[in-house]
């Protein structure tokens, strides 16, 4: 192809490669969703069929890019890990970026009127993304162990902060109940005033949506209960209006031993 005078300005673009043989983490939030959220009158403290729908567009991110090993969400948030291994677009950190969110993004707009059809899209939803480099599997799993404490952490809070509201307080007052309190204060609040015992709330809620590829495991051949088996009993795992093939979406504790002991396949 020849070249033109005017091909020099090429030379001022800069690709940022992302570390080889490290997790990459490219996570996504909603901008501005506090006000996406009241502009489509999203149930508070939180809004089930919006979570699906934040899962279904990332199952489809997930079978767009094979290279992502497993994605966790949580309200407007949704992390995407890709195998340290991975080669794809080169690691180039804006490629990554640009193009899952907007697959993401996509997926949201054309889904959503299979999750809200008697809601029509008030304004466009929009996510920022950034993209994280993690070194061993153990400092990846520590990641994901964070996200899913922060799930915990604001649900608590905002299940009182709503509740409280609900019942006649205003959102200062709420915020004052519960300034400086620990979990503790918290569950007892919930159960005491409002009769919410919070550990048996949909485990949705209380630990986020874990995405994986689902494959065969030794005991599940054998015809022999697992571990994951176990944990499922935990989970309530929406899947509307239909499930995507090879993927499963999990509610489980990820922090304890047990859940990458059942999916070990993960970080291989």
């Amino acid at each position: 192809m020849a070249k033109s005078k005017w091909e020099y300005v090429k030379g001022f673009e800069q690709e940022e490669i992302l570390l080889p043989g490290c997790w990459i983490v490219i996570r996504l939030d909603g901008h501005s969703f506090t006000r996406f959220a009241k502009g489509h009158d999203f149930v508070k403290p939180n809004d089930v069929q919006a979570l699906a729908l934040m899962d279904h567009a990332a199952q489809q991110v997930m079978k767009e890019f094979g290279d992502i090993r497993m994605a966790f969400g949580e309200s407007d948030e949704m992390s995407f890990i890709l195998n340290k291994a991975s080669t794809l677009y080169g690691r180039r950190k804006s490629k990554l970026i640009s193009l899952i969110v907007s697959c993401f993004t996509a997926h949201y707009i054309h889904s959503w009127g299979s999750f809200f059809p008697t809601k029509q899209l008030q304004h466009l939803p929009i996510f920022d993304g950034r993209a994280v480099c993690y070194p061993s599997d153990r400092t990846l799993r520590d990641y994901l162990s964070w996200r899913q404490a922060d799930t915990h952490i604001n649900n608590q809070y905002n299940t009182c902060f709503w509740s409280l509201v609900k019942s006649g307080l205003t959102g200062a007052e709420a915020q004052d109940t519960l300034k400086h309190t620990q979990a503790d204060f918290k569950n007892e609040l919930l159960h005491s005033k409002f009769g919410i015992n919070y550990s048996k709330l949909d485990p949705r809620l209380r630990k986020g949506s874990i995405i994986i590829r689902q494959g065969k495991r030794k005991a599940d051949e054998a015809g022999q209960p697992t571990q994951a088996d176990c944990l499922a009993a935990d989970s309530v795992v929406v899947v509307a209006p239909a499930a995507s093939k090879g993927l499963e979406v999990l509610h489980v504790d990820l922090i304890q031993e047990g859940f990458w002991t059942s999916h070990p396949e993960i970080l291989r």
